[in-house]
């Protein structure tokens, strides 16, 4: 993901991109995407950077290519509730100053109770989600194997990736992969310029083999499979390959066949491509922060469509309850979504976006931001932790007044 543009560079970008996604960006905002370094991934811009691309990955061709996931004809309803108050526990200011945020949506029972906007962002713009979709993508391996393109969450890796057979993961599950328990070696060091993470995506494959294929099938065993958990987004991008083999479809299309179209999303959505043209399915989709708010209700409604989940009967309770325990006492790993003892569940993504589910108390929570301090930033993270304990706080205190 490397704008390759800087001065004349800038000038390649506007011929591309011809009209409206280029021009649709204020001046400001093109102007600091010109200045990002032709030698630095995104994970080393600045701040200002950040700001600039975070709104705008998808619409700059040589930024990213992305492919369009089309919305539905008929948004779902977000129909407004009594506004939410917060308190002293969660002052909603002093939250998204601290964190940067772009945006904070709070659905509670299907209602709008909070929405807010910072960085210049509106309910009009779309901003990237990073590991948010992480799952996304574990819910279309639970559509695919509904559908029948997938027969069993124990199918082996190299079942529906053949040029993996002879590498670490020839024995690794979808199961494995999903719970990040492939015991397969990963660097996820995101101020490191030489892990894994941050050098997937620049290598330069085999004629003929899947950039991320070729970079994965190289990676050495360090546990048996199912023994460790250990993040891992190469995997997840390894999901996004065998889904795509086993529908023979492209995940953007698949993604609003199954979920953005049916549950009513307002706004198209795009999905980052990789340099072989396959959705990076570990990170980037772009989508307004209410139709993130609205994957949460869906999901929150049991991702039933026409009365019919699109995922196996039990699947879905399965992918967002712990399947692996991450050394926190009451936090755990499901399919693809981080879990808590209490039964809530969220998606996740570097420097801010998060996705917030508590079935008990019928509460979604919605985030962008672009953390000041970067993707590592564990004290950011545990304030977004603590604002969803606020969330959920007021909420009680709520129905505690109204008994």
């Amino acid at each position: 993901m490397k704008l390759k543009t800087i001065a004349l560079g800038l000038l390649a970008v506007v011929a591309v991109a011809g009209t409206a996604g280029w021009f649709s960006l204020d001046k400001e905002t093109r102007g600091l995407l010109a200045t990002v370094p032709t030698n630095r991934d995104l994970l080393f811009w600045t701040v200002p950077q950040r700001d600039a691309a975070f709104r705008a990955l998808d619409r700059i061709p040589l930024l990213a290519r992305a492919r369009p996931v089309a919305a539905s004809g008929t948004p779902s309803p977000l129909p407004p509730g009594p506004p939410l108050k917060l308190g002293k526990d969660a002052d909603v200011d002093a939250f998204m100053a601290a964190q940067r945020s772009a945006a904070v949506v709070i659905l509670h029972d299907g209602k709008l109770r909070l929405e807010r906007y910072g960085l210049g962002f509106d309910a009009t713009g779309r901003w990237t989600s990073f590991s948010v979709a992480k799952s996304l993508t574990s819910t279309l391996v639970g559509a695919a194997i509904r559908d029948g393109y997938i027969k069993s969450m124990d199918d082996k890796v190299s079942d529906y990736i053949p040029q993996m057979k002879g590498s670490a993961y020839d024995d690794v599950s979808i199961r494995q992969l999903l719970t990040m328990t492939s015991g397969v070696r990963w660097n996820e060091d995101y101020g490191d310029p030489n892990s894994d993470v941050a050098r997937f995506n620049n290598h330069k494959p085999e004629d003929g083999v899947d950039s991320l294929v070729s970079y994965m099938r190289q990676l050495p065993r360090v546990a048996p499979a199912g023994t460790r958990w250990h993040y891992s987004t190469g995997e997840t991008n390894l999901v996004g390959i065998l889904l795509a083999q086993a529908t023979k479809k492209p995940l953007a299309n698949y993604l609003s066949e199954k979920i953005w179209a049916p549950a009513g999303m307002e706004q198209q959505a795009t999905w980052i491509l990789s340099k072989t043209g396959q959705e990076i399915s570990g990170c980037c989709i772009q989508a307004a922060t209410r139709d993130f708010a609205r994957v949460g209700q869906f999901i929150l409604n049991g991702a039933m469509v026409n009365g019919q989940s699109i995922v196996p009967d039990g699947w879905l309770a399965e992918a967002t309850s712990t399947r692996m325990p991450i050394g926190q006492a009451d936090r755990g790993y499901g399919y693809q979504w981080w879990t808590y003892a209490d039964g809530s569940y969220s998606a996740r993504g570097i420097f801010g976006q998060g996705i917030f589910i508590d079935p008990k108390r019928k509460l979604v929570v919605a985030l962008n931001a672009n953390w000041g301090t970067g993707a590592n930033d564990r004290s950011s993270g545990a304030q977004r932790e603590a604002f969803y304990q606020a969330v959920q706080k007021a909420i009680d205190d709520e129905a505690g007044a109204a008994r």
